[in-house]
């Protein structure tokens, strides 16, 4: 049994009970909502139904059983480079990295890391760090709990060099600029990012590769490793990620089907002491997309 405690934060906007906790909670909607049903959710000590209108200053408790995984059936991914201490895969757009992404049941790189890897952690097996759901390209998996370790004190001391390839609405002026926003959870959308006076230090750098009528593609930079970071950066400057509905416009331009960014490279030195630089190309629907507004320069 799990027991959650959360109080809905002030500012927070009034939303319906089982949409508020499924945001907060990373679960799936009917996940809560079955919750709700065997009253094992109480706001300020009663039960409460799924229409319930939460408000600032709500004490929600939430009861859930640990339920019992059936592993997913591991995916299959493109090895980009491979040794004794680490593997680098290509994950394309829409596989999660590891189970509590609301996809119950479905593949993760987590299953597919599971198979090279001794680390014993259950849930995220050799992963040091993570891409969104519709972020493709370059993921790092450490395929010992000692290369993990390694790996993860890299990131942390900002020794590993990430570039993204991102398309944006609009034009950025300055085509080549430092971003330095401090980044937090949204208070009001936990799903969210936000640009948060006092929050944790995030740095972007980007510079234009190509501009076409109304979008531009970049060139991203993360000097940190905030969730979310490249798209509330580019959103708060008023270019949000071509395709990116949580930051950007609701409706995905240019028949994207997700939001325009790929991991497309990677810098830094393996346990084994190796220099590497390793590259991703665009996959082929984002060369579809960058095709068509080619056509129109």
């Amino acid at each position: 049994m799990t027991r959650r405690h959360l109080t809905v934060p002030e500012g927070a906007a009034s939303e319906r009970l089982d949409v508020y906790l499924a945001a907060a909670l990373s679960l799936p909607r009917n996940r809560v909502q079955k919750l709700l049903q065997a009253a094992a959710v109480t706001v300020n000590g009663e039960p409460e139904r799924p229409s319930y209108q939460v408000q600032p200053g709500d004490r929600l408790e939430v009861n859930e059983e640990t339920p019992t995984v059936t592993p997913a059936p591991a995916p299959q991914l493109n090895i980009i480079y491979e040794d004794d201490d680490l593997l680098v895969v290509n994950k394309p757009a829409g596989l999660a990295m590891h189970p509590g992404s609301g996809l119950e049941g479905e593949p993760t790189v987590a299953d597919f890391a599971r198979h090279h890897t001794t680390d014993p952690d259950p849930e995220r097996p050799g992963i040091v760090h993570r891409l969104d759901l519709d972020t493709s390209g370059l993921v790092i998996l450490a395929k010992t709990s000692e290369s993990k370790a390694y790996l993860q004190q890299q990131f942390a001391s900002r020794a590993v060099h990430k570039t993204y390839t991102t398309l944006v609405v609009g034009r950025p002026s300055p085509a080549e600029a430092v971003i330095r926003l401090p980044l937090d959870r949204d208070p009001a959308r936990p799903l969210r990012r936000s640009v948060i006076p006092g929050g944790r230090e995030a740095v972007t750098r980007y510079r234009t590769l190509q501009t076409y009528p109304g979008y531009a593609l970049l060139e991203a930079n993360p000097e940190t490793g905030r969730t979310h970071q490249i798209r509330v950066h580019l959103a708060s400057i008023g270019h949000p990620v071509a395709g990116d509905t949580l930051y950007g416009p609701p409706r995905r331009p240019l028949g994207l089907n997700r939001q325009f960014l790929h991991a497309s490279a990677l810098e830094f030195t393996a346990p084994s002491g190796q220099h590497l630089q390793l590259e991703s190309p665009l996959p082929p629907d984002l060369v579809n997309i960058r095709r068509e507004l080619e056509k129109q320069v």
